[in-house]
């Protein structure tokens, strides 16, 4: 399947400036575990992927869960693919992925992962970033991504 096939990526009415990163199949993990995404490209270059917490995203210290953050960051690799990298993100897989927690998330406030990539080259992408709500920061990482060839089906 193609990537258009799958996500629907268009311009979110609610955030102007900002576009929808959704699998079109929301039983799948993004829409079932993570909600709405919406994703930009900063003035300064970076790709913003941005998740709207719920109480489902809370520990039981109510701050947001650290596997959701992980989970950010992971889907956060693929959107700074596709919106500031060669733009195919489908056919990938993480390789790697190191993660510094630094603060708790707050549930009532939008959470960013904000990333840049390092390098691209044909197979592998290099991505560094942050985890955010406004100035106060969650989480640091870096991570590898390999570009998988497509697979015919046969």
């Amino acid at each position: 399947m193609l990537p258009d096939e799958v996500f629907e990526h268009g311009p979110d009415p609610d955030n102007p400036g900002w576009r929808h990163w959704n699998l079109k199949d929301r039983s799948l993990f993004n829409g079932a575990v993570m909600g709405k995404l919406i994703t930009r490209v900063d003035d300064d270059g970076k790709a913003r992927l941005r998740m709207f917490p719920e109480r489902r995203h809370e520990n039981l210290q109510g701050i947001i869960h650290g596997a959701v953050t992980l989970s950010l960051i992971d889907i956060s690799l693929f959107t700074t693919m596709h919106t500031i990298g060669s733009g195919n993100a489908g056919p990938s897989v993480t390789v790697e992925l190191s993660t510094q927690f630094v603060g708790g998330g707050q549930p009532d406030r939008p959470l960013d992962a904000v990333c840049e990539i390092v390098r691209e080259t044909g197979s592998m992408v290099f991505v560094r970033g942050t985890v955010e709500q406004e100035d106060h920061k969650v989480a640091s990482f870096s991570g590898i991504v390999k570009k998988m060839k497509r697979r015919i089906a046969a």
